[in-house]
């Protein structure tokens, strides 16, 4: 059995997929038979949360042990058990705020229409399609001159350097984005079982 818990979504039946249908109960272990494969038989969970997230049927969120024969891939285990330790929360709201937090990270790099700020602070509903329509509006004009400007500094600078600077920078970003939802939907999953 895993020692560290994993991520893992579901649907909002609460029930295995593939036609499996069983119940998803905290304090249970679903078993399957034969070996497990990613991608095609056992029963999968993640280390990271935005990689569970990446393969997540729904948005009930929960904290799981894998078991029995164990395969281990990149971005997601598969095994023969799998014990449901704590969730079954609907991690709606938390994912919404957590996008609204990326994407205020980065805010700056554009020259952002107030309605799209100011939805992203307060996650206000009532101007929401406002708030996307004015960035898609936006981000069409940015796009073209920001794929012009990186295609051209790509040409520019094209060897191992540049890469190397790109993927490192690309993964402090997205481990710094996953700290941040494991801990948001951490305190939600703690939240609701106060």
């Amino acid at each position: 059995m895993s020692t560290r818990p994993l991520w893992y979504f579901a649907d909002e039946s609460n029930t295995l997929r593939h036609g499996d249908n069983r119940s998803i109960v905290i304090g249970e272990t679903h078993v399957v038979d034969g070996p497990p494969a990613l991608c095609s038989r056992g029963l999968h969970a993640s280390r990271r949360a935005t990689d569970a997230l990446s393969y997540a049927p729904g948005p009930i969120v929960y904290r799981v042990r894998l078991g029995g024969a164990v395969v281990h891939g990149a971005d997601k285990s598969c095994a023969t058990e799998r014990t449901y330790v704590a969730g079954g929360i609907d991690a709606g709201p938390v994912l919404r705020r957590w996008s609204r937090m990326c994407a205020l990270d980065v805010v700056h790099l554009w020259d952002a229409p107030a309605v799209v700020t100011r939805y992203l602070k307060t996650g206000d509903e009532s101007i929401r399609a406002a708030a996307w329509d004015a960035a898609r509006d936006a981000r069409v004009a940015a796009w073209d001159a920001a794929w012009d400007a990186a295609r051209d500094a790509r040409a520019a600078a094209r060897d191992a350097a540049w890469d190397a600077a790109w993927d490192a920078a690309w993964d402090a970003a997205r481990e710094r984005q996953d700290r941040r939802l494991s801990q948001m939907l951490s305190r939600a999953i703690r939240g609701a079982s106060e």
